[in-house]
C-alpha cells in the first residue's frame, strides 16, 4: 500500500527552509550551493514576491519538495507576472510515487490563483519529458550555447521580443547579491556584460548583457574578457559572421531546453527567436 502523502504550501520559515535545505543535500550531496541562507534569498528575499510551491510530507518525513518563484516579464508588449520553475526533489524512499506531478500542478494552480500568468524554466534532457508529458508545457526550443572572443554581437536597440524578462534596479540587485557566488561587471561597446567568477577552460560565462545606463553602479568593474561563454536565448545576438560558435549538442555537458505553460487560460505558445532568456534569469550560481 502506497504511503498516505499531505501537500503543503511551503513553509517559509526558518524551520522550513531548514528541511528543504536537507533534501536537497540528501537528493544532490555535490550541490554545495543548497544553504539556509541561499534558499532564504531565492525563496524569501526576491524582490517579486515570496516563493510558490509545495512540499509533500509522509508523517514527519519531508518526502518531497517543488518550487517556482515570481519573476516579471514583458509579454506581447505588456508586463505580466510569472513564475520561475527551480528547485525539484524526492526523498529516496519516496521516489516512483508520483509526488512531482502532484506538487507541481497545486504549485501551478496556486500561482494562477494569484494571478500569475505564466510559468518557464528550463529542463535538462532527463527531466523535460516530465515536463512536457505530465505538465502540458511546451517545448520551445534549446538554449543556445556558444563560445568564442572578442565582443558579444549585442544589438540592443533591436525590437524587444515578444517574451523578456523584467530586469529593473530591484531585481538586478536582488539577482546579483547570491550569497555563495561573486560577479563583476565589464563594459563593452556601450552595453554592460553581467560576468559570473567561474571560468570554464579559460572562458568567462556571460551571464547576460544589459544596456550601459542599467542600474549596476555597486557591482565591481573588470575587463572585458577575450573568451567568452554565452548560454540562453536573445533574437538581439547577430552570431552571423562572429567570432562565436555555436556548441555542439554531443559536446554539451547537459543540454539545456526552454520551456513554457501558459497559465492565462488562453493557450498562448512561444516561437524560439520570440524569446530574450540569459543565463542570470534562471542560473543561480
Amino acid at each position: 500500500m502506497s504511503a498516505p502523502y499531505e501537500l503543503r504550501p511551503l513553509d517559509l520559515s526558518d524551520a522550513g527552509l531548514a528541511a528543504v535545505t536537507d533534501l536537497l543535500r540528501l537528493v544532490f550531496p555535490g550541490a554545495a550551493h543548497f544553504t539556509p541562507a541561499v534558499l532564504r534569498w531565492q525563496y524569501v528575499d526576491n524582490p517579486d514576491g515570496p516563493a510558490v510551491g509545495f512540499n509533500a510530507w509522509s508523517g514527519g518525513t519531508l518526502a518531497a519538495h517543488y518550487v517556482t518563484i515570481p519573476m516579471r516579464a514583458v509579454v506581447d508588449g505588456a508586463v505580466e507576472a510569472g513564475l520561475l520553475s527551480l528547485n525539484t526533489a524526492t526523498h529516496p524512499e519516496h521516489q516512483g510515487k508520483g509526488l512531482f506531478t502532484r506538487l507541481a500542478e497545486a504549485t501551478y494552480a496556486a500561482g494562477a490563483a494569484q494571478g500569475k500568468g505564466f510559468v518557464v524554466g528550463v529542463a535538462n534532457a532527463n527531466s523535460t519529458p516530465g515536463f512536457t508529458r505530465k505538465l502540458s508545457f511546451q517545448l520551445v526550443t534549446p538554449l543556445e550555447a556558444r563560445l568564442g572572443l572578442g565582443p558579444l554581437p549585442w544589438h540592443g536597440e533591436a525590437p524587444l521580443p515578444r517574451f523578456a524578462p523584467v530586469h529593473d534596479a530591484a531585481k538586478l540587485g536582488w539577482r546579483l547579491a547570491h550569497p555563495a557566488y561573486g560577479y563583476s561587471r565589464a563594459d563593452q561597446r556601450g552595453h554592460t556584460l553581467l560576468l559570473s567568477a567561474r571560468r570554464m577552460k579559460g572562458f568567462r560565462f556571460v551571464l547576460g548583457v544589459e544596456p550601459g545606463d542599467a542600474p549596476l553602479a555597486a557591482l565591481r568593474r573588470s575587463p572585458a574578457p577575450l573568451l567568452k561563454a554565452f548560454i540562453g536565448l536573445d533574437p538581439a545576438m547577430r552570431w552571423g559572421g562572429s567570432l562565436y560558435g555555436n556548441l555542439p549538442m554531443r559536446l554539451r555537458p547537459a543540454p539545456l531546453n526552454f520551456i513554457f505553460r501558459d497559465l492565462s487560460g488562453r493557450g498562448r505558445t512561444l516561437e524560439p527567436h520570440q524569446v530574450r532568456f540569459h543565463a542570470a534569469d534562471f542560473d543561480v550560481l
